[in-house]
């Protein structure tokens, strides 16, 4: 195979193998667009975020058929015309993820990673009206809806026939996606309420984008030759696009209510500028080193999928109140077109017809009690879910649960809520030939505030 190359050709073609092996083990994970040779999407925070705020967090997000306050523009904006006054909201958010990555071929990799951040999860102003004797209602909504920050450090040590590398990688990643939202909601009768949001996921409004940056730095023996070497590989993506959801809300009776929304898929515009260096160096034998830089600029188109959700709400009394979510999401047509025009999945890396992903289904439970007093309210929640990823093959099962407390008096209410959120063993679909596994726990806390004008 390498009779016709040079000596000092061989090493760079067996680091250049390595390097892509590298790569391939790190975009391994479900959450990011690694480099160009991948394509692939990692979301390390949650695949299927329907919603924002503390209260439905406190629920644990079964909250569609409730959707009573300025967030149901991102659960349900059906529920929007449940809001009499006008308001502002403000939702923050506060997390920390460890991830315990296993590698089975390679212990030495094994080890567990962790991150914590903090944003605005939402941010929200509505006014109710009426007109032609309808009762209306209009609301400008920004979410955060998919965090993308990850950090990784490990070392990876391989063997081929003469070839030995041991090396560091340290991997990070920064950003997240957006979306703001126009909402307005309308009473069709006295039971039923119609809702829509329109969402500009906009690079040029604000900063709608992630970074990648990976470097690796190591040495090893090739052919009884010592060499270290060194690369840097950067990819920054913007991303833009436009969708709606749909929202209907409809109080059956009393006590019992049906909530449903409808997000449509649209297709995102990708801009993908990557950089890639890397040295080689041998110490016995200068006249084999070498350098390279690799730049381009590329635009990609991203399809986003389809998804729908159904939300049940009984209320036992004025105190007290259940409710459930059914939720699904249409990963199967999750699809990055390259500038080719080749259709890729995200999930896999590989080629869409390659690809066995299917459809993800959350299911959501959630309770509320309020303890009246004279001059304030004190909610209690809880809720418990189930949450999983797309994978190859199957699907990475995630769970958790959620409580939440709060207190509204006069014009002001004041929420907060914690998530826990895990899966263990996931992963187990990609990279089979390292027997690759991973165990993750997430922590979250909301805090919301709404003031009523």
């Amino acid at each position: 195979m390498y009779r016709h190359l040079t000596p000092a050709q061989i090493p760079q073609i067996v680091i250049a193998c390595l390097l892509l092996t590298i790569c391939t083990i790190c975009s391994a994970f479900p959450a990011t667009v690694f480099a160009q040779q991948t394509q692939r999407l990692e979301i390390p925070s949650s695949f299927n975020p329907v919603g924002s705020g503390a209260r439905a967090l406190g629920m644990g997000g079964a909250f569609i058929a409730i959707a009573d306050d300025a967030t149901a523009a991102s659960w349900n904006p059906g529920g929007l015309i449940q809001l009499e006054t006008p308001e502002i909201s403000l939702v923050g958010a506060f997390s920390s993820r460890s991830e315990d990555n296993g590698f089975g071929t390679n212990p030495e990799s094994s080890g567990e990673h962790s991150i914590s951040e903090e944003d605005i999860n939402y941010l929200s102003a509505a006014y109710p009206f009426t007109l032609w004797d309808r009762n209306m209602i209009v609301s400008l909504n920004y979410q955060n809806l998919y965090k993308l920050n990850r950090q990784w450090r490990f070392p990876f040590i391989e063997e081929k026939d003469t070839t030995f590398l041991k090396q560091e990688i340290d991997y990070c990643q920064e950003g997240s996606l957006s979306a703001i939202g126009l909402s307005y909601c309308m009473q069709m009768t006295p039971g039923v309420s119609f809702g829509i949001t329109l969402n500009f996921w906009e690079d040029s409004i604000y900063n709608n984008k992630w970074s990648q940056t990976t470097h690796q730095k190591g040495s090893g023996i090739d052919r009884g030759d010592p060499f270290t070497f060194e690369s840097a590989m950067s990819d920054k993506y913007s991303f833009s696009g436009f969708n709606i959801n749909l929202g209907i809300l409809w109080n059956i009776t009393n006590k019992l209510t049906l909530g449903a929304v409808f997000k449509a898929p649209f297709e995102a515009d990708l801009r993908h500028k990557s950089t890639f260096t890397s040295s080689l160096c041998y110490p016995e034998h200068p006249e084999a080193n070498s350098s390279n830089s690799i730049s381009s600029i590329e635009d990609e188109k991203l399809d986003m999928p389809m998804s729908y959700g159904i939300g049940l709400a009984y209320r036992f009394s004025d105190q007290f109140t259940l409710s459930a979510d059914f939720y699904r999401t249409e990963w199967h047509d999750f699809i990055l077109t390259d500038p080719q025009g080749n259709e890729i999945s995200p999930i896999t890396g590989k080629p869409v017809g390659e690809s066995d992903i299917g459809p993800t289904h959350q299911i959501r439970f959630g309770g509320e009690y309020l303890f009246f007093k004279t001059n304030y309210v004190v909610p209690l929640r809880s809720g418990i879910f189930y949450d999983p990823a797309p994978a190859d093959g199957s699907l990475d099962d995630y769970f958790g649960f959620s409580l939440g407390s709060g207190i509204a008096f006069g014009r002001f209410i004041f929420d907060i809520a914690y998530q826990y959120r895990f899966g263990n063993n996931v992963g187990t679909s990609i990279l089979k030939n390292l027997d690759f596994s991973q165990d993750m726990e997430e922590h979250t806390l909301y805090s919301s505030v709404i003031i009523h004008f």
